[in-house]
C-alpha cells in the first residue's frame, strides 16, 4: 500500500525528545510487532519491522535510553504478515529490557496489553502509542467508502489499550477481530485525517485529506450527471408518449377536430422535444405555455370521449409499451 508506506516513511522520521514518549514509541513498537521470546532458556525482546531504516531507529532508541545493544538479522515474515522483515533482538539483558519497558511485570508474567503507565500518560505519550503502534502494523486505505486505518494487535487487551489511548486523544476507534487477529479500526474520514496528524504524519494527512475531498467533489458530480441522465430520459420518454397520444387523438378525430385544438397538437407533433413554453412560442400567435398545456389536454379529452362512443381504442392505446406519459 503506497498510502501505508508513505505514512511510516514520515512518522519515522518523527523525534520527540520528551523522554516519556521515546519510551511510550519504543516500547509500543516492541510490543506489536514481536515481544518476548525464550532463547536458551533467557529471556529475548524481538521485533520484526518493515524496513531497515525503522530497525537502525529502533536499535539506537535502545542504545541511548536503555543501554542495551540489540542483533539485527533479515528474517522470514511470520505471524500473517507479508514480505521480509527485519529482527531486532535483544538476548544479554532482555529481561532486564522487558522489567524497564513494562513488557514483562514484577512477577516475570509477560503483559497481555500495554504498561499502564503508557495508556495513562498525557497527550503526547498516547500520541507516541499509536506512532509506535502504527510503526508496527499499521496500514491506511486510500479515501473512499471503505477508507479505513487500521493496527493489528498481538491481543484483545493490547487493542483495547489502544482504543483506549485514541478515544483519549478524541478519536473514535473500534476493536475487532478478523481471521482470528485482533484488530483497531478508525473509518471517519476526519478522524482518520485527526489520527495521522496527531501521530506526526502531517504531510500524508494534507495528501490524504486532499484525496478525499477531491473524491467526494467526483462522486457529487457522477450523482448529479446520473440524476440528469434519469431526468433527460423520462423527458424524452414523456415527448414519446405524449406525441404518440397526439398523433391517436388527431386519426380519431379527423375533420371534426376544433382549429385551435389541432393548431396546438400539430406544433406538439412538428417540435416533438420542445416544451410548452417553447411550443408557445412557436405558436402563431404566440400562447403562453399554459393555454398550450390546456388545449392539448382538451384536444386529448375529446378525442378520447369520442373514442369511447365509437367503441374504438383510445388515445392512451397508442403509446408505446414502457413509456407512461
Amino acid at each position: 500500500m503506497p498510502l501505508t508506506a508513505d505514512v511510516k516513511t514520515e512518522l519515522t522520521s518523527v523525534r520527540d525528545p520528551r523522554p516519556t514518549a521515546r519510551v511510550a514509541e519504543l516500547t509500543t513498537i516492541l510490543r506489536f510487532s514481536g515481544g518476548l521470546h525464550s532463547i536458551a532458556g533467557r529471556v529475548a525482546v524481538e521485533a520484526e519491522l518493515e524496513t531497515d531504516l525503522l530497525a537502525r531507529r529502533v536499535a539506537r532508541d535502545l542504545v541511548e535510553i536503555y543501554g542495551v545493544r540489540p542483533e539485527l538479522a533479515h528474517v522470514q515474515s511470520s505471524a500473517g504478515r507479508t514480505g521480509n522483515l527485519v529482527a531486532v533482538r535483544v538476548i544479554e539483558g532482555g529481561e532486564t529490557l522487558a522489567r524497564q519497558t513494562g513488557l514483562l511485570d514484577s512477577r516475570r508474567r509477560p503483559v497481555r496489553g500495554l504498561p499502564n503507565k503508557l495508556t495513562t500518560g498525557a497527550r503526547p505519550d498516547l500520541a507516541a502509542v499509536w506512532r509506535g503502534a502504527f510503526l508496527a502494523t499499521g496500514t491506511l486505505s486510500d479515501p473512499g467508502r471503505s477508507a479505513a486505518l487500521e493496527v493489528s494487535c498481538p491481543s484483545g487487551e493490547a487493542a483495547m489499550a489502544l482504543v483506549g489511548a485514541a478515544h483519549r486523544l478524541g478519536i473514535a476507534a473500534k476493536a475487532r477481530e478478523v481471521r482470528g487477529i485482533p484488530r483497531v479500526v478508525v473509518r471517519d474520514g476526519e478522524a482518520i485525517r485527526a489520527a495521522l496528524q496527531m501521530m506526526g504524519a502531517q504531510k500524508t494527512a494534507a495528501a490524504w485529506e486532499e484525496m478525499r475531498q477531491r473524491r467526494e467533489v467526483r462522486a457529487g458530480v457522477n450523482r448529479l450527471v446520473n440524476f440528469d441522465d434519469a431526468n433527460l430520459r423520462r423527458s424524452a420518454q414523456a415527448a414519446v408518449a405524449a406525441c404518440a397520444r397526439v398523433e391517436r387523438a388527431l386519426e380519431i378525430l379527423g375533420d371534426t377536430v376544433p382549429d385551435h385544438l389541432k393548431q396546438a397538437g400539430d406544433l406538439r407533433l412538428a417540435h416533438r422535444d420542445a416544451s410548452l413554453d417553447e411550443l408557445g412560442h412557436h405558436a402563431d400567435p404566440p400562447l403562453t405555455k399554459d393555454a398550450v398545456a390546456g388545449r392539448i389536454r382538451r384536444l386529448l379529452a375529446m378525442a378520447d370521449k369520442k373514442a369511447a362512443q365509437d367503441g374504438v381504442p383510445d388515445t392512451d392505446s397508442a403509446v408505446p409499451a414502457g413509456l407512461e406519459d
